[in-house]
C-alpha cells in the first residue's frame, strides 16, 4: 500500500471465480461502478502450482501464476472506504492459509469489516428471485459471507441474478448506491435463455430421445468461436470508453464474457483501474 494513502475505516470485499460466476461478477461490477483504482497486489505465489506452460517463439516458458489484486474506493462521505480483493483463482491447496494471510493483511490496512461473496446452489427455478444467505466471519473481525442463490442444474453457467441479489444486500449494508441497470438487464436476458433451455430439456424428456452427444442436461452448449474483425473492433472501442469512464468497464467485461475471451484480456482489463501517475 502506498505510504501516503490513508484509509478511513475500510471494509474489505473478497471474491474469487466460482460457481455461476456469482462472486467474481459481483466484485467486478462493484469495482467498475464505484470507479475504484488499484491499491496493491497480494502475493501468495507459493500456494499455487504451475499447471501449464506457454510456447512463444519456439521457446517453452513457465505459465503465469494466478494474480490477486486489491482495489480501493475512497468514500466521499468519509463513512468507510471499500477495498475489493479479486483473485484470479483459488489455490488448489492451502485455501485456509491463503485466507488467514489475506485477513492478516486486511488488519494491517485497518479493515474493520470483511465480506466475501459466493454462490449457493438450490432447487430454485431460474424465474424465481435469488435469495441471499449469510455465514459469519471469524478471527475477530466483523463480517459475513453473502451467498447468492442459483439453480443447481445450471451451476456451470453464469447466473447474474444471484450476483445482483448479493450486491443489493451488500450496498444496503454498506449504505452506498450503485447503478445496477446493466446487471439487471444481464440477469433478465440470462433468465430468458435458461427458460428456453429448460423448455428444450422438458421436450426432450417427454420425447425420451437422449443421445450420447448431449450433456447431462440434455442439450449441447455452444462452443466459443474465434474473434471476428467486428468483435475485435468492438472490444477496442469498449476499452477506450472504459479508459475514459471506468463506470463503463462492466459493459466491456460483459462483452468479453459473451465472447468467451475474458481470460485473455483480464490483465488489460484490470489495468484500467490503476491509479493515474
Amino acid at each position: 500500500m502506498p505510504d501516503d494513502l490513508k484509509l478511513n475505516k475500510p471494509w474489505l470485499v473478497a471474491v474469487w471465480p466460482g460457481m455461476g460466476h456469482v462472486a467474481i461478477s459481483a466484485g467486478y461490477y462493484l469495482m467498475a461502478k464505484l470507479g475504484m483504482h488499484l491499491l496493491a497486489e497480494f502475493s501468495a505465489r507459493e500456494l499455487f502450482d504451475v499447471e501449464h506452460v506457454e510456447v512463444k517463439g519456439g521457446l517453452i516458458r513457465t505459465g503465469r501464476l494466478p494474480r490477486s489484486r486489491l482495489f480501493v474506493w475512497m468514500d466521499p462521505q468519509q463513512r468507510h472506504d471499500i477495498i475489493v480483493f479479486i483473485g484470479e483463482a483459488q489455490p488448489p491447496s492451502g485455501k485456509y492459509a491463503f485466507c488467514r494471510r489475506l485477513i492478516e493483511y486486511a488488519r494491517e490496512l485497518g479493515v474493520e469489516r470483511v465480506f466475501t461473496f459466493a454462490a449457493m446452489a438450490t432447487q430454485m427455478h431460474p424465474e424465481h428471485d435469488s435469495r441471499v444467505f449469510g455465514a459469519a466471519a471469524e478471527m475477530g473481525l466483523r463480517g459475513a459471507c453473502l451467498l447468492g442463490e442459483m439453480p443447481h442444474i445450471f451451476a456451470q453457467l453464469p447466473f447474474p441474478k444471484a450476483s445482483l441479489a448479493v450486491l443489493k444486500v451488500f450496498t444496503m449494508i454498506a449504505d452506498i448506491e450503485i447503478d445496477t441497470a446493466e446487471l439487471s438487464e444481464q440477469a433478465q436476458a440470462m433468465e430468458e435463455k435458461l427458460g428456453e433451455i429448460l423448455a428444450e430439456v422438458e421436450r426432450a424428456m417427454e420425447q425420451q430421445m437422449p443421445t450420447e452427444e448431449e450433456d447431462s442436461l440434455g442439450f449441447e452448449l455452444p462452443e466459443a468461436e474465434g474473434l471476428s474483425p467486428e468483435d475485435e473492433r468492438l472490444i477496442e472501442r469498449l476499452f477506450e470508453q472504459a479508459r475514459r469512464d471506468r463506470s463503463k468497464a462492466y459493459e466491456l467485461k460483459r462483452e468479453l464474457d459473451r465472447l468467451d475471451v475474458f481470460d485473455g484480456y483480464e490483465d488489460r482489463f484490470l489495468d484500467l483501474f490503476k491509479k493515474p501517475d
